[in-house]
């Protein structure tokens, strides 16, 4: 029962501060129109662009999929020839998926160039 309440005060919590977000934003805005200002202030045209968010996370997380699984393979071939023995497997799961963090970092880079 204990974790529902925590989930769903989550919830509320992060919708409070959305909502508070964006409501105050909106009434800065109409405020700067009634005033006579244009609200396009908060838009920088010659800000340079980014790399889309959207691509950077789908690169992210599968470099550490196709880390956790590689991870797993070398987990299970580390477990049967070595006497680490099940340590194997968390260490090469965390080892591989760090790996492919790391060529996640230098692949976003790239698109931001």
């Amino acid at each position: 029962m204990e974790a529902v309440l925590v989930f769903i005060s989550l919830f509320l919590v992060i919708f409070g501060i959305s909502y508070l977000y964006f409501s105050t934003r909106h009434k800065e805005r109409l405020a700067l129109i009634e005033k006579g200002v244009d609200a396009g202030i908060f838009i920088s045209p010659k800000a340079p662009r980014a790399a889309p968010v959207w691509k950077i996370l789908t690169l992210n997380l599968a470099l550490v999929m196709m880390g956790v699984g590689l991870g797993i393979i070398i987990g299970g071939f580390l477990a049967e020839l070595t006497v680490i023995g099940d340590a194997a497997y968390p260490a090469s799961i965390f080892m591989v998926s760090g790996l492919g963090l790391l060529i996640g970092h230098f692949q976003t880079k790239k698109l931001d160039n």
